[in-house]
């Protein structure tokens, strides 16, 4: 069971991948498309071009965990936009509906933005 906490960074890839690739091959992806590093503990998604495949790979602090979903019936919304961008940043709850079979995740922002701790100190003027 994957425990995410909000404060762990969600990235799509924002290209449809071959999903034969295990753990070597995605995180020769994160390291050398996305220049991010694996071992800081974000979480990353990945869909195959049918998108009836998705994986999520994570560094838990004791080794990686990738996980895999394939759906019966239905697509998972597609993460990848035309816009040329490497990644697509998603909320763990995004993540979560994502997995669901959310039509709408990736596309949209579905959560409302982290709360600043500027903000709380100065919206705590009561």
């Amino acid at each position: 069971m994957l425990t995410l906490t909000r404060s762990v960074r969600v990235f799509a890839y924002a290209a449809p991948v071959d999903m034969r690739k295990g753990f070597d091959g995605l995180s020769a992806l994160i390291e050398q498309q996305l220049e991010r590093q694996l071992l800081k503990g974000d979480v990353f998604l990945f869909v195959g071009r049918c998108r009836r495949r998705a994986k999520v790979l994570h560094f838990d602090g004791t080794g990686l965990v990738l996980l895999t979903k394939r759906l019966f019936r239905g697509r998972f919304a597609r993460p990848w936009c035309d816009e040329g961008a490497q990644a697509v940043e998603l909320t763990v709850s995004e993540l979560s509906l994502f997995l669901e079979g959310c039509e709408l995740a990736g596309r949209w922002k579905l959560s409302p933005p982290a709360v600043d701790e500027k903000v709380l100190a100065v919206g705590s003027g009561l």
